[in-house]
């Protein structure tokens, strides 16, 4: 691995561990000649579906799009990068279990609302404003007026530890 600090090619592994729901490992390394220490991920590369836009383009999926979305809707809220992961890691495995050649981005952004609806509802609104294309004010009402029917995000996790608890 090279080293982003100086570009040597000698770079040295200082401690691995599992990260993402052991979807990645994380290798914190330290270069050899400028003794800078630096973070790496390693995953395994899915072969995940192209993506069919609205105007009927296909692209290949892209992660980094995919992270930047819910990052923008995510920004200033009491949610860890532990979470985050773990939801883009939910969402590309759906896409790549799915076994379609092709996956519309509409089928992506409702995978995304959904993972978003569970860590925070405000990020989901964000979200949701965005990609719905909200006009008016009372596209954003009806939208929290759903939300309050639906348990929050904490009352979720709650449930989901006594499902766990029941289980064992």
């Amino acid at each position: 691995m090279r080293c982003p600090f100086c570009g040597a090619e000698d770079t040295k592994v200082i401690d691995s561990r599992l990260s993402g729901e052991g979807e990645q490992v994380r290798r914190r390394r330290k270069c050899t000649v400028c003794s800078e220490r630096f973070t790496t991920y390693e995953s395994v590369e899915l072969n995940l579906p192209r993506v069919v836009k609205t105007d009927d383009s296909r692209v290949q999926f892209d992660g980094r799009k995919l992270r930047a979305g819910m990052s923008r809707a995510l920004e200033k809220r009491p949610v860890s990068t532990e979470q985050v992961e773990a939801a883009i890691n939910r969402i590309t495995r759906k896409l790549a279990s799915s076994g379609d050649a092709e996956v519309s981005s509409r089928s992506i952004g409702e995978l995304v609302m959904d993972e978003l609806r569970k860590l925070d509802q405000v990020a989901y609104v964000r979200f949701a404003s965005v990609y719905r294309s909200f006009e008016d004010v009372r596209a954003f009402t009806e939208e929290i007026e759903l939300l309050e029917r639906d348990p929050t995000p904490e009352e979720h996790r709650q449930q989901m530890k006594l499902l766990d608890e029941d289980e064992k």
